[in-house]
């Protein structure tokens, strides 16, 4: 869990909040060679016209649309986007095709929120006044408590807070739920429902998250188990298997165990620093290899690493990008700082996400990743045109990337997943943050002027 605030983290010594617990920022370097190259010399306008190939699989007849006048990655110059069945196409507008004004508005590719926590939000609902905590059992407790006097369901509040992401631009997410004997699989279940519900807008991929911990609350492995039997998740999930479970070898055997036999992925937070977090590290490592499951594997926060030498990062990167583990932020602070540029010189996979929003460890929160690639620019003090565009391309491509989705880049066959935004460039999109006027998802106009189209 994490807090979405921009301001650096400050606490008396020893007190314990959800920024000091997951501080965690990224460091960005170089510029985004996709915006470089969209941002290139701009096509003539595309006149509607006839084309051959007008038809899909079977002779079903292609779903076409022209977004006209839009500008991509925000080229000095408009053009007009073909897409065809949900594509990006490079080819003239078949016959009939609809046309959708885009009036000159920046089009940039939508975001994808790599960590977020839909089951446990309050998010369209009553305030909710919160207590203070000192650690990870005072903020489960919380966490029950909070489950337990919510009067909506948690389909409804993550359906709430999910459909309102992809009125910000979102187009995937990967949703941790927890998993717990307090809860059963109910949030699991719920987010799947929702999931269900919006599957025509937005791509998701769900972890069965045990928050309460894997070995110290009894019951949890087996309700692991179960939400994998059952093929309810995407992934199974850990939490500070040193630090917080106190049995590192007993649950990374469980979590990777269950991933192993029923041939789901791992997302582990870990947020043990210095040596526990190392040797958690070595311990994921060491499993994804013996098991093959390089590609598969997801750790989420990761405070070890920006202590390390160099020397020692290069080491640990080299370990990651071999096994193809990937790595997210959620960017609260600079205390911590991820160094996406160094681990990306090993092919490791980042990218960026939301966290909780306005649950029991935090009020703030909001599922807008265009507000948080502004959050990583904040706290991480960039000022150049190419560091904000790569913030924006953490948020978008980096978290694709972690999830296995393809880029949306306006190449030809990459998925037609887009915002339309006005602004001057996208350095200039990241810093304001305007209001997002159009959200395509698949070719399907899914939000307009900031609101969800059921």
């Amino acid at each position: 869990m994490q807090s979405s605030s921009p301001s650096s983290s400050s606490s008396s010594p020893g007190a314990l909040s959800r920024r000091t617990m997951l501080a965690g920022a990224a460091a960005l370097a170089g510029a985004t060679a996709a915006a470089a190259a969209a941002a290139g010399p701009a096509q003539a306008v595309t006149p509607v016209a006839a084309e051959a190939a007008a038809t899909g699989d079977a002779g079903r007849r292609a779903r076409a649309v022209v977004f006209r006048d839009v500008r991509p990655f925000g080229a000095a110059k408009a053009r007009d986007l073909v897409v065809v069945d949900g594509r990006v196409s490079d080819r003239p507008a078949p016959h009939g095709a609809k046309v959708v004004d885009g009036g000159g508005r920046i089009a940039l590719p939508s975001l994808v929120d790599a960590h977020i926590h839909p089951d446990k939000t309050t998010w369209g609902g009553p305030w909710v006044s919160r207590r203070p905590a000192s650690g990870i059992s005072d903020y489960v407790a919380q966490d029950v408590e909070l489950f337990r006097s919510q009067r909506r369901p948690v389909v409804e509040r993550a359906y709430g807070l999910m459909s309102h992401a992809v009125s910000r631009g979102t187009r995937g997410m990967r949703a941790h739920a927890d998993v717990a004997p307090a809860y059963g699989l109910a949030g699991v279940e719920g987010v799947a429902e929702a999931r269900e519900r919006l599957r025509h807008a937005l791509d998701v991929q769900i972890v069965a998250f045990p928050q309460h911990g894997v070995i110290r609350t009894p019951g949890t492995a087996a309700l692991l188990e179960k939400a994998a039997r059952e093929g309810l998740i995407d992934m199974i999930g850990g939490i500070d298997p040193i630090g917080f479970d106190d049995a590192l070898d007993e649950q990374l055997d469980v979590v990777f165990g269950i991933a192993d036999r029923h041939g789901v992925g791992v997302d582990i937070h870990l947020h043990d620093r210095g040596e526990k977090g190392m040797k958690a590290m070595r311990g994921i490592v060491d499993r994804t290899r013996a098991l093959s499951l390089a590609g598969k594997v997801t750790v989420s926060h990761v405070f070890c690493l920006p202590g390390l030498t160099d020397r020692d990062l290069g080491s640990v990167a080299a370990d990651l990008g071999e096994q193809d583990i990937a790595l997210t932020t959620v960017a609260p602070s600079d205390s911590l700082v991820l160094p996406i540029a160094r681990l990306r010189e090993h092919g490791v996979r980042v990218g960026l996400g939301s966290d909780g929003v306005r649950d029991s460890w935090s009020p703030f929160g909001n599922a807008d990743m265009m507000h948080r690639a502004h959050i990583l620019g904040w706290v991480t003090d960039v000022r150049l045109d190419d560091e904000l565009t790569d913030c924006y391309d953490v948020a978008a491509h980096g978290g694709a990337d972690v999830m296995g989705l393809a880029h949306a880049d306006f190449k030809a066959g990459a998925p037609a997943d887009f915002v339309l935004v006005r602004g001057e460039c996208l350095p200039q999109v990241v810093v304001d943050m305007p209001r997002r006027d159009m959200v395509v998802h698949g070719g399907v106009v899914v939000a307009r002027d900031g609101e969800f189209l059921a």
